[in-house]
Parts: C-alpha cells; structure tokens; sequence
C-alpha cells in the first residue's frame, strides 16, 4: 500500500491528512502552530501516523504542502496554494458542491468550483481580520468566553444585538460599550456572527453563489456561523463527512496521489 500525505501548514494550525491508492482517510491531525513550520510539520506528522495505525518510519510516496508555510517547509515534492487544495478536498467529500467558503485564522476565501473541484473563481479577505478566526478570536477574550461559547450563546438568541462596524479594532470597541451597557450575552454573541455572516454573503456574491455550498476551515465548527449564513443566503449548506477544517491537507494529499501517479 502507497501513502501519500497532504501538509496544510496555516496561520495558526498544521494539519496533516494521509491517504492511501484509494483516496480512502488513513489518519489525519490538527496541531497548533508553534516553533515554525518544521516543527509543527513534525509534530502533525507524528499524530497522523499515530492515528492511522502506521509505524513513523512507514514511507510516504508523495507530500504535497499548502497553507501560508509551504514555502518555508522543505521536506515535500511540490507545493500548491491552499485555494486549490480546499477545493479539491471538498469536492471529493461532496461533488455536488460548487461554492466554498473557507474560513481560516487570518483570512477568509469564497471559491467557485467546477465539477472537476478546479477553481473557476475566488475573492479572499486577507488585509482585515473581519470574518476570520482571529476576530472570533478577539472577541471571545473580551467577552471572557472560549469559541465554543461564543457559538453556543449566539444559538441562544432570538435578539441580535446590531454591530454596524466592520473592522474588528472598532467592532471589539462596539462589543465593549454593549457589555458596559449590560447587552444580554447571547445577544452580543449573535450579533457578532451576524455582522460576520454579512461580511461573507458580500464576498460570495462578488464570485456568484451556485449550489451547493460548503464552509471549509476551523470556524466551519461554528454552528451559530453556519446557521447564520444559511438565513442570509438562502440555501442549505452541505454537510462534509470529515472535519471541515482538514479539507485543505486532504486536497492537498489527493493532489499528491495524482501527480504521483502522472509521474509513474
């Protein structure tokens, strides 16, 4: 059995899928991103086999890397953006899906894909952290509650409380004066996904929604998020049979099996 492996090496996570000649998921890890590229290379490789079952010195035929630290990781046979990769992923997980959202730690991307799981076109937020993980982030330590609380309490609310700024330096400022004005927590919370999910149907109808849509990513787990752009948009999201926030490893593990077969 050939193992081949796709490196998904983000802004503040590394994941790591292996596959076998089937495409069949043999394990696959989430790491924090800590020390460098190299380490946390190693560190997700480590896990992945672990789960797969396989001893460490088992070979890979083919790595293939992705994500913002692809160029800094050295121990791979190519490299391709994570764009690509996300969307293969999803597409081999649901062929039906032709728009992707993928919303990682510093950027937010919408993708438009064929039946192929080729990208035909994207937009990507990447010089603001609005509608990112990050600002998730920001405002889950100034609400003193974890991600999972975040979502949690947003579910929670039948009363959005409106957050009108877009920046996330001045939106954390807006969540501050609601909190002084004794705004109900899930309220906050609400309308803090809500001003998210404007922000994203604005970027996916500049690429033109077509169904099916999936959310790709780490805040892809966010039921109050997904629910949310479910309502503005529409549409029901596909649900994708593994992790949404590996998609990217995946697509990049499945571009090694292929091109390691066309070089044969």
């Amino acid at each position: 059995m050939n193992i081949y492996a796709g490196l998904d090496l983000g802004s503040t996570t590394g994941k790591v899928v292996l596959i076998d000649d089937e495409k069949k998921i043999l394990g696959w890890s989430i790491v924090p991103a800590v020390g460098g590229p190299e380490k946390t290379a190693a560190r997700a490789r480590t896990e992945a086999f672990l789960k797969a079952g396989l001893p460490q010195d088992t070979p890979v035929a083919y790595l293939t890397a992705t994500g913002y630290g692809r160029n800094s990781f050295q121990q791979k046979n190519e490299e391709i953006s994570e764009i690509s990769c996300h969307a293969l992923g999803a597409h081999e997980l649901a062929p039906s899906v032709r728009t992707i959202v993928d919303i990682g730690g510093q950027d937010c991307k919408v993708i438009s894909i064929n039946s192929r799981g080729r990208v035909m076109d994207f937009q990507m937020n990447d010089r603001c952290s609005a509608g990112t993980g990050r600002f998730f982030e920001v405002i889950a330590r100034v609400l003193g509650i974890s991600l999972t609380e975040l979502s949690e309490n947003a579910l929670k609310s039948s009363n959005p409380s409106p957050i009108s700024k877009q920046c996330s330096v001045f939106a954390e400022s807006e969540v501050i004066s609601l909190v002084n004005q004794d705004v109900p927590l899930p309220d906050i919370c609400a309308g803090v996904t809500e001003s998210i999910a404007r922000r994203i149907k604005g970027m996916i109808y500049k690429v033109g929604l077509e169904e099916d849509l999936a959310l790709t990513g780490g805040c892809a787990q966010n039921k109050a998020l997904a629910l949310a752009l479910e309502r503005h948009l529409g549409v029901k999201l596909a649900r994708l049979s593994e992790n949404p926030q590996i998609m990217g490893a995946f697509g990049a593990a499945i571009f090694a099996l292929e091109h390691s077969k066309a070089a044969a």
